[in-house]
């Protein structure tokens, strides 16, 4: 079953209760969640629509970025929706193993809520038909071991662990190294 608008307030609900404080960051996504009701989901849907990351943390602190290759930059590891998705969490695992050949076995969820939400700009894609829009990404946190297996070669064109303490996107930057 996909993911519904409502499994996306629930976990927007679920992250603002643990960060109050981020309310003003995801206003974008609170509007969306009112004026799209069930496209939010849905990669056509160009007011805005979720998208799911995995935040991959191995013990020495180090978290997995990946160079995208549609956007020439270092991200992490994450996408879009896909109709077999049912969680916002399984879809960030998904696409963590088809980006980087790390089993989900491999892996384990630190939360059910995410460690942030990001809301930013996607810029107008004209090869896909796609208008600048919005990705309101839910970032989950997992640990592993394991190291990457093999790149998705369509999609990432390197990877790098780097330590927590490099990343600049606050407030994931001061919440990383707390764990």
């Amino acid at each position: 079953m996909p993911i519904t608008a409502r499994h996306v307030r629930a976990t927007l609900t679920a992250y603002l209760d643990q960060h109050p404080e981020d309310k003003d960051s995801v206003t974008g996504l609170l509007d969306a969640l009112e004026d799209t009701a069930e496209t939010i989901a849905s990669r056509k849907e160009f007011r805005g629509h979720a998208t799911a990351g995995a935040l991959l943390l191995r013990p020495d602190g180090r978290v997995l970025l990946v160079e995208h290759k549609a956007l020439g930059k270092w991200l992490f590891p994450g996408g879009h929706l896909e109709e077999m998705d049912d969680t916002l969490m399984g879809a960030a695992l998904r696409e963590l193993s088809e980006e980087t050949g790390i089993s989900p076995d491999a892996v384990t969820p630190d939360s059910a809520v995410p460690l942030h939400i990001d809301v930013h700009p996607i810029p107008a894609n004209p090869a896909k038909d796609e208008p600048d829009h919005q990705h309101f990404d839910f970032r989950f946190l997992f640990r592993t071991t394991a190291d990457v297996a093999g790149l998705q070669a369509e999609e990432v064109l390197d990877y790098s662990w780097q330590f927590a303490d490099t990343i600049t996107t606050e407030p994931l930057r001061s919440r990383l190294p707390a764990l």
